[in-house]
């Protein structure tokens, strides 16, 4: 007892010293002879550059902060981010996670938290419904590092891995509560990878729906970087999704797939489409930024930040922002938010937005919305700085730095438009007047002048770091009221001409890619899509991308091919069976003869549930199908469009794995080549009424323990037996207190299986059996668990080996 009371005490004196060094990293200390090299291999420790004169300047000249709390602001950004996480509204045990949270780690946690000077170790975010999201006063290094929090930490990762929590910073959870998502929308998410925001998205449209069917709606998610969206697609198969599309596009140039139907009907193409373009309810516009907002997740960015960053990003941000704006229906919402502090990012992007947009799109006031989240109206005025000098108006920018400072830039958005119309006449009638237009345009005031917005900016929001303990954010939301205004770049007279004056308003480039992209994008007609297809599979060359990592450092496995053709030592060569290089095509599955064997061989009426339609697959071959994938009706009107508009849309992922071709090496023909993924099983449950067993609690949890069973060696012989008189190959085995069939709900445990020669098989990853095991334990006595018998001892693994083709 004593050595027991010791060691805890010594453990938390060591937690407690190491809070202060979780941003330290180690470095060969410069006083010892390295010719020691037993001692100068002992590292020891600084910590990272958490300081940046620039930085302060920057943002105390910008007034983010009242004086007497800039302190305070500083002092919080220098500590680590506290780690956060949200509980998984549509997860079966969403109650049992809560309650472990409340009456476990709540308490057991308590003492860490004391130690390190807190007064709570986790806690529910006030402002998220429902107790749903939860902060902690620990880092994620230190939960990952200290064998105090070990417990916690394996309960987080496995969690996460099964789904049933996402682990997300606090203030990213912020913009899809201010979206107002219903479950019948059509949600894009433009710049959607690492896909947190995107699953807390499809939480929402599943969460409203009528319980046990499929909501009307779906989500876009859409990510430039093909490596990220590999990692968007892995967040989001956690969810189990039948209405999420991931798609690989540039968000400036996402296509809208707007179909010329004059033109479809020529080509042979149904002019009673559901839907004629794709437009959306919702856009969530997450843009790139500098992300000075993350410092205490990433302090790397106090050595790297400038305020260069901002300027640069600004043009993309805006094109970003109208883009998505163009895609909105009328009467829609946008989201526009970055992780930046910066208000060349934040506010003005949405003034230009506002300027550009007139009466069509509007800045919505949601200060009565979630009031116990404490936020900042955005800002009103603020300077521009390049290059060491400060500008508060755009006509004091020399004209030699105008390429990289833009009139948008500032809080008017005023542009020296009279000037140069006098600079114009005075040109016409005195060609050779260069030194005096340059004079009139490079003229700086005495006086700068300082700029107030007169658009209603402190809608906005600001979530400050000191607030609420938080990363720092900025939201503002936006309604489309009407079309927007049609811009069109007004021809400028001067701008082939040879004699070119200091004064001349031709824009830079970066300003001229904001001009042009403003408009309401019209979409090619079919055949100039067909025409430009050639132009586009030169434009798009993806690499095979390197293995991702989760956000805990691990890889994710990538699906092993059994039947692969290629050699060991052999590289993967990049797939060209679709339009888009690199992806493979998505194909309605129209094979009645398979589809037919599947509803046969599971039960499955297509009345109740339609699988013609709604089954996709990413090979036009389908005797070497592999994967069979369900969509939803929303997600079936969308691909018949991009059908009919010549793939514009590049698709790295659809709809929801349903069905996975399995072969055993037992041999012999299968009634159904196919069995029901894990992912898929949660949908199509209600619908099967063959190949069902409905198992006690002790055989249930022994075939989650040991992965198979022999027939003879289950506790209940009559389960056994039932297991002996299916047909061999994929069953589902359903949680059940009786034999007797139980009606599916959103509450029904079930399990994939198989079927071998001499055995009953489970088919789910050893993590989802972990977790079942451990909900299950929390939910039955132990006098229920019954004894192991003996020979599972001999069933710990598969009797008949399968293998997935």
């Amino acid at each position: 007892m004593g050595r027991g009371r010791h060691r805890g005490r010594s453990q938390r004196k060591h937690f407690k010293e190491s809070r202060e060094n979780v941003w330290k990293r180690p470095r060969t200390d410069p006083t010892v002879d390295a010719s020691d090299n037993a001692v100068a291999d002992k590292p020891s420790w600084e910590p990272i550059l958490t300081d940046n004169p620039n930085f302060e300047e920057y943002y105390k000249e910008q007034g983010i902060v009242r004086a007497e709390e800039w302190d305070v602001f500083m002092e919080i950004l220098r500590k680590p981010l506290p780690a956060a996480f949200r509980v998984n509204s549509n997860s079966q045990f969403c109650d049992d996670i809560i309650s472990i949270l409340e009456n476990d780690f709540v308490k057991s946690l308590q003492a860490e938290a004391i130690e390190g000077g807190e007064l709570e170790a986790i806690k529910p975010l006030p402002w998220y419904p429902k107790n749903l999201a939860w902060h902690s006063n620990f880092s994620r290094k230190q939960i990952r590092k200290h064998k105090t929090l070990e417990r916690f930490h394996e309960f987080l990762k496995l969690e996460n891995e099964v789904g049933n929590i996402t682990r997300q910073e606090a203030v990213s959870m912020v913009p899809p509560l201010f979206l107002d998502v219903h479950p019948d929308h059509f949600v894009l998410d433009m710049c959607a990878a690492p896909g947190s925001k995107t699953f807390q998205l499809l939480e929402i449209i599943h969460g409203a729906s009528e319980p046990g069917t499929l909501p009307n709606g779906m989500v876009v998610a859409n990510d430039v970087d093909f490596q990220r969206s590999n990692l968007l697609i892995h967040q989001t198969k956690r969810m189990c999704t039948s209405n999420l599309i991931v798609t690989n596009h540039e968000g400036q140039q996402f296509p809208g797939c707007r179909l010329n139907k004059s033109r479809a009907s020529e080509k042979g193409l149904s002019e009673d489409m559901p839907i004629n373009q794709l437009s959306f309810d919702r856009v969530l516009c997450d843009v790139p930024c500098s992300g000075d907002g993350t410092l205490r997740k990433a302090p790397d960015i106090w050595r790297k930040w400038n305020s260069g960053m901002g300027n640069g990003l600004h043009s993309l941000q805006v094109i970003l922002a109208m883009r998505g704006l163009s895609l909105l229906k009328v009467g829609g919402k946008m989201i526009y938010s970055t992780c930046s502090m910066n208000p060349v990012e934040d506010e003005a992007v949405v003034a230009e937005i506002l300027r550009r947009c007139g009466d069509s799109v509007e800045l919505v006031d949601v200060s009565d919305k979630l009031p116990e989240l404490i936020r900042r109206p955005g800002l009103k005025t603020w300077k521009v700085r390049d290059k060491g000098a400060w500008f508060t108006s755009y006509k004091d920018v020399p004209q030699n730095r105008r390429g990289g400072v833009l009139v948008s830039m500032f809080p008017s958005g005023k542009n020296l438009k009279e000037t140069s119309e006098t600079t114009e006449e005075n040109e016409n009638e005195n060609v050779g007047c260069k030194e005096t237009d340059k004079s009139v345009v490079d003229a700086i005031p005495d006086e700068p002048v300082v700029e107030v917005s007169d658009l209603p900016l402190e809608r906005c929001m600001r979530i400050i770091p000191h607030d609420q303990n938080t990363g720092a954010f900025f939201i503002a939301v936006l309604r489309k009221v009407s079309p927007l205004p049609e811009f069109q770049e007004k021809p400028n007279p001067r701008k082939h001409s040879s004699n070119k004056t200091a004064d001349s308003t031709e824009k830079s480039p970066a300003e001229e890619a904001v001009v042009t992209a403003d408009a309401e994008p019209v979409e090619s007609p079919v055949e100039k899509v067909i025409e430009a297809d050639a132009d586009i599979e030169k434009d798009v060359s993806l690499v095979e991308p390197e293995k991702e990592k989760n956000t805990e450092g691990e890889t994710i496995k990538e699906e092993k091919e059994a039947n692969s053709s290629s050699h060991a030592g052999d590289k993967r060569k990049v797939p060209m069976q679709g339009k888009w290089k690199g992806f493979d095509p998505v194909v309605f599955l129209k094979d009645e003869t398979l589809i037919d064997s599947i509803k046969e061989f599971y039960g499955i009426r297509d009345e109740s549930f339609p699988l013609y339609g709604h089954l996709v697959t990413r090979n036009t071959d389908t005797s070497s199908v592999k994967r069979i994938y369900y969509v939803s009706k929303s997600v079936k009107e969308v691909l018949q469009l991009n059908f009919a508009v010549a793939q514009q849309l590049k698709i790295a992922s659809v709809g929801l794995k349903m069905f996975e071709r399995q072969t055993a090496k037992e041999g012999g023909s299968k009634p159904c080549s196919f069995r029901i993924s894990s992912e898929g099983l949660p949908v199509i449950l209600p619908y099967i009424t063959k190949q069902v067993l409905y198992s006690p609690m002790a055989d249930f949890k022994h075939l989650l323990e040991y992965k198979s069973i022999k027939f003879p060696d289950f506790v209940n012989k009559q389960l056994g037996q039932k297991a002996i008189d299916l047909v061999l190959g994929c069953c589902v085995v359903i949680l059940s207190d009786g034999e007797e069939p139980v009606k599916v709900d959103a509450s029904t445990i079930a399990i994939s299986c198989w079927r071998g020669k001499n055995s009953l098989g489970v088919m789910v990853t050893s993590a989802d059996c972990q977790e079942l095991l451990e909900r299950l334990a929390e939910r039955t006595p132990k006098t229920e668990v019954g004894s192991v018998n003996g020979s599972y001892g001999d069933s710990g693994g598969p009797a008949e080996p399968m293998e997935t083709a």
